[in-house]
């Protein structure tokens, strides 16, 4: 099968090809295993952070993609879940140990023994894959399999993230950065919380553009003061600045989410900025996002299809996988981008 692989870790700004297209064998599903024929795979800022050593793979070569649609071709011994033909989607967890008291209450994201799809195993940078029965989802009919893609993690983690607010209906919620993963929480806000007004704070201009085209009340740089303060905001950067940006304009007792898997160095040195009574005093929270669980993945991917949130998407054959994650890196953006590896 083709793939392109991940050889060694690279900075992207000192190497622009860091995958190489190769031939691998088929993989064999395992005895509760499906083998998926992968037909298109959603590109992450976490495939970055795996490229560049934030969060590096524990071993090499290795498949990158962990938004995977593709059709079960076959099925281990003791899997029984799908049929052969069936289209199903793959997430980040890839796996989890199912035993741990995380596993047990439903926060299998949290499990000690979370393994992630294209980081921990092979993912869906390549035309097959496999998974355990229990970690894919059926995908819902509405969706073509490039809109579906992204919804697997950019939408699954903005899911997570907009539940972890705590937002009520008619509480202001700012967003800063606007890619992938924002501009579905923001379709999906406008539909949950209808008199809630969304804040967009992003560094480029079409960004902000876009925010509006999507119903942004308001859409500014990332320094930029809103006109009012936020009950709620997410951040969806790779960076350090916006979080210091947020927290000033959270309300009293106002809740910052960050949705991110690692933070680069960059900018770390903004962190100086922080002033105890202008960021964080009058009882302010900070609250991470880690991975998803499987729930969320079910759960969010029944609330797209009933609204139906349509991400906006850029495709690439598999073999320009390098140019879509430079493009990435550089915020080339404008909503999603996804990987077409095979024909639907």
């Amino acid at each position: 099968m083709k793939a392109m692989v991940l050889n060694r870790l690279v900075s992207l700004h000192e190497n622009k090809t860091p995958l190489e297209l190769v031939t691998l064998p088929a993989p064999i599903p395992g005895e509760h295993e499906l083998l998926l024929k992968v037909t298109v795979c959603g590109v992450c800022h976490t495939e970055l952070d795996e490229i560049e050593g934030r969060t590096p793979p524990p071993w090499l070569p290795v498949v990158l993609g962990h938004q995977v649609v593709g059709t079960v071709e076959a099925m281990g011994k003791q899997a029984s879940r799908f049929q052969a033909g069936d289209r199903v989607g793959v997430a980040w967890i890839h796996s989890s140990c199912g035993q741990c008291h995380y596993c047990r209450a439903g926060d299998d994201n949290l499990c000690p023994d979370f393994r992630a799809t294209g980081r921990d195993v092979n993912g869906g940078y390549a035309e097959y894959m496999t998974v355990p029965e229990d970690f894919a989802y059926p995908i819902p009919a509405v969706f073509t399999d490039a809109e579906a893609a992204p919804l697997l993690c950019a939408g699954a983690i903005g899911y997570r993230s907009l539940k972890l607010t705590g937002l009520k209906d008619g509480e202001n919620l700012g967003l800063t950065g606007f890619g992938a993963s924002a501009h579905l929480v923001l379709m999906m806000a406008r539909q949950r919380y209808p008199h809630s007004d969304i804040f967009v704070f992003a560094r480029s201009p079409g960004e902000r553009e876009f925010a509006r085209e999507l119903g942004a009340a308001w859409a500014g740089d990332t320094e930029e003061d809103p006109p009012e303060k936020l009950a709620c905001m997410i951040d969806t950067t790779p960076v350090w600045k916006p979080i210091v940006e947020a927290l000033k304009n959270l309300q009293p007792g106002g809740r910052l989410v960050i949705n991110a898997i690692r933070k680069e160095d960059v900018d770390k040195s903004s962190l100086l900025e922080l002033d105890y009574p202008t960021h964080l005093w009058m009882e302010k929270e900070i609250k991470s996002v880690a991975n998803v669980s499987r729930t969320d993945v079910s759960e969010f991917l029944e609330l797209a299809a009933s609204i139906p949130i349509k991400p906006k998407f850029q495709e690439y054959p598999l073999e320009q996988a390098n140019q879509a994650l430079v493009e990435l890196k550089e915020r080339k953006i404008r909503g999603a981008k996804v990987l077409r590896v095979a024909a639907n």
